[in-house]
């Protein structure tokens, strides 16, 4: 089992910057970024290797920066020049395998405009 801890959502407005942070309690590979809004489905945002591979979707490309520590097990998503439609409930993932993945429990960015 791993438990996500992730901090850093709230509010901010456009144009603004945040950064959320991600603590597994051991070692995964794969950590990533998704969000998620009302009615909508679940979006990878950002993802990162344990080599520190990067991906990014298209609409976060060269505004939030995925990145870890993995002597901490912690990764991080730095947001910036946030949009209005940023604003979402953004979830945590991490993975040790393909099959074995876990969520933490999601964490508000609201962008005013």
């Amino acid at each position: 089992q791993v438990q996500l801890v992730e901090s850093g959502g709230g509010l901010v407005q456009a144009g603004g910057s945040l950064r959320l942070s991600c603590a597994a309690s051991r070692s995964v590979f794969t950590m990533g970024w998704y969000r998620q809004g009302p009615g909508k489905q679940r979006d990878m945002v950002a993802t990162i290797t344990s080599s520190g591979s990067t991906n990014y979707a298209d609409s976060v490309k060269g505004r939030f920066t995925i990145s870890r520590d993995n002597a901490k097990n912690t990764a991080y998503l730095q947001m910036n020049n946030l949009k209005p439609e940023d604003t979402d409930v953004y979830y945590c993932k991490a993975a040790r395998s393909w099959f074995e993945n876990y969520w933490g429990q999601g964490t508000q960015v609201t962008v005013s405009s």
